[in-house]
């Protein structure tokens, strides 16, 4: 049996791979850290890159987080410990070691271990995420909104105590890193989907990711 620790530790490892920089070197030698937003995630490689390695970037994103809960799931882990290595993949991607701690918004990662961990949810919060994005065309709104219906979706459809503990803490986390997303939004100033890539930001990273 894989230990609790080892499986944590394992978790945060892939969350921390940057598909999103290294599909934008792929497609067009792009450092994605300089261009558009700044921003590692799929809306800023669709604005600077394209579809293309923006659906690389999406891929890759969702498909770490599901990877690191199902590997938890498979070694037999308890709720618990799969909501900590569900937590400790998005955490990765947000806070990379390898980057100085600077990363993306953890949206898609937080789906993909969503998807692994509720399945039930996870699908009901891509739902959410498309209609409003689709209604809006913010990413950040559709985001937040989708992420706010995760803790009443994980009680209504799943309703095991640590699911709930994570659906917070994404929660809280993913509102965390859109604090400038949510002035712009109120401002009017937030760049929609398609929207060309902007200079990079300083500090706070527009887009999602």
């Amino acid at each position: 049996m894989i230990p609790e620790a080892g499986l944590l530790a394992a978790a945060y490892l892939v969350g921390t791979i940057p598909f999103g920089v290294v599909a934008a070197r792929l497609v067009s030698d792009v450092d994605l850290r300089r261009a558009g937003s700044g921003n590692i995630g799929a809306t800023n490689v669709l604005r600077v890159v394209g579809k293309g390695a923006a659906v690389l970037t999406l891929v890759g994103d969702i498909g770490k987080g599901a990877l690191a809960v199902g590997v938890a799931r498979w070694a037999g882990a308890s709720a618990g410990v799969v909501a900590g290595v569900a937590l400790a993949a998005v955490l990765g991607h947000v806070f990379p070691v390898w980057t100085r701690l600077h990363g993306g918004k953890g949206v898609a990662t937080t789906l993909g271990v969503v998807l692994a961990a509720m399945p039930a949810v996870g699908v009901s919060l891509l739902g959410i995420w498309l209609v409003v994005a689709g209604i809006t065309r913010y990413s950040s709104l559709a985001a937040l909104v989708a992420t706010g219906m995760m803790a009443p979706l994980a009680w209504r459809l799943d309703g095991r105590p640590a699911m709930l503990w994570l659906a917070g803490g994404l929660l809280v986390l993913i509102v965390a890193r859109h604090r400038e997303n949510i002035r712009r939004l109120v401002a009017g100033t937030e760049g929609k989907i398609g929207q060309k890539a902007h200079p990079p930001a300083s500090a706070d990273h527009a887009g999602t990711g």
